[in-house]
């Protein structure tokens, strides 16, 4: 199964809990938000100057500039006091309101004052220059920001700027994280024995899943042993919005994993057209989605942010991710592959030319190393050097 087939097939319909809560950075709304009056309320000032009838500085320059009373000036914060009148002007900051009677606002390195109670205009302007007008910003019943896109920093200050502060957005979702295998053992073990090895892949994907927006749950090491797998399995099912598992690397391990799998829910997909990280399992537990990753580290972290992160977001009720930063380079060597799967390679990209990083899947040093990766479509049998790729940054 291909990647593009696999998160077709395990699209899951379950979402994280709604909640009211004051607007976040990465917060995913649940329902679009509405403006509730015009944004602004009144015309402003965006630059600073004078604001004028544009009728007045009909074709006013340097060599012939409109000479304009000076009537008074807007404050910060408060209503004008009094309007402009016809051949009067009156200083306005950036952001000041426009008084009644203008139309047009003059930047004030376009003028000058050469006499108290007066100002020469320089340029001419047009109804509407230097004018921020009621609504342009949004107007009553607009969206402010739409459902499913996670907020960014202008979408808090827009909400801020209109008032809102609390809508209703998706809970982080719960990703429950097992490590299984009979040779894993926890990060901390100061001196592993012979064939043991520490758990790499648990805090690398509690990595990613914060990257995607959710919040991991370590549900620590579990060894090769159906019956307490399926234990473990069961009660992150029953309390997590998604599960990840890190099967061991041994092909017996894997086996067990999908055969307890099997039991709690409706496998999807056992096996990737993907390198590395073929021996992938997916499976829909009860709308729980449970993704089998491979024991590789490396192998795990490549299909996790293939298949995990979009699976997470998902979850969390995105529904219009933002694009992931990339740049185009070109291959400063081949690169083999094979038909009929993805391959996924590690780069590190230097001034437009991106060298590829190749080890073994149970080496992290190559994406350590790298500063994005790219794919061989499963079409192609290679790319040569030279060839521009699309290389997907790390964040």
């Amino acid at each position: 199964m291909t990647v593009a087939e696999a998160l077709t097939a395990l699209a899951p319909e379950r979402r994280a809990p709604v909640l009211d809560a004051v607007p976040a950075l990465g917060g995913v709304p649940a329902r679009g938000v509405h403006a509730g009056a015009a944004l602004p309320a009144h015309a402003r000032a965006t630059v600073d100057g004078y604001a004028v009838r544009a009728a007045d500085t009909y074709a006013a320059s340097e060599t012939l500039p409109a000479l304009l009373e000076l009537s008074g000036a807007v404050a910060m914060g408060r209503a004008p006091d009094g309007e402009v009148t016809p051949g009067a002007a009156m200083a306005i900051p950036t952001g000041g309101l426009l008084p009644h009677g203008a139309d047009a606002v003059v930047m004030v390195e376009h003028s000058s004052e050469p006499m108290p109670g007066h100002v020469e205009l320089l340029r001419g302007v047009a109804p509407g220059d230097g004018v921020l007008q009621p609504g342009e910003e949004a107007r009553a019943g607009d969206v402010l920001v739409p459902a499913g896109r996670p907020l960014r920093a202008a979408e808090l200050g827009l909400l801020a700027a209109a008032g809102v502060t609390r809508i209703a957005v998706h809970a982080r979702p719960r990703v429950g994280i097992v490590s299984t295998g009979d040779e894993i053992v926890p990060a901390g073990t100061a001196a592993p024995a012979p064939g043991q090895v520490r758990d790499a892949c648990a805090p690398a994907l509690a990595g990613l899943v914060l990257e995607a927006g959710g919040d991991p749950v370590p549900r620590g090491i579990v060894a090769d042993d159906a019956v307490a797998l399926e234990r473990v399995l069961a009660a992150a099912i029953a309390e997590d919005d998604m599960v990840v598992v890190s099967a061991g690397s041994s092909v017996g391990a894997r086996d067990l994993t999908a055969t307890v799998v099997a039991r709690l829910g409706r496998v999807v997909c056992h096996g990737l057209a993907v390198r590395p990280g073929k021996p992938t399992l997916l499976a829909d537990c009860d709308g729980v989605p449970l993704v089998g990753l491979p024991g590789n580290p490396r192998s795990a972290l490549v299909v996790f942010r293939l298949v995990g992160m979009p699976l997470v977001r998902a979850v969390a009720g995105v529904t219009a991710p933002s694009p992931l930063p990339s740049l185009r380079a070109r291959l400063d060597r081949d690169v083999p592959s094979a038909a009929g799967r993805l391959d996924v390679v590690q780069v590190a990209v230097r001034d437009g030319i991106a060298s590829p990083l190749f080890g073994s899947s149970a080496l992290l040093g190559p994406m350590t190393r790298a500063d994005g990766w790219f794919c061989v479509p499963e079409a192609d049998t290679g790319l040569g050097a030279g060839t521009e790729v699309e290389v997907v940054l790390y964040a």
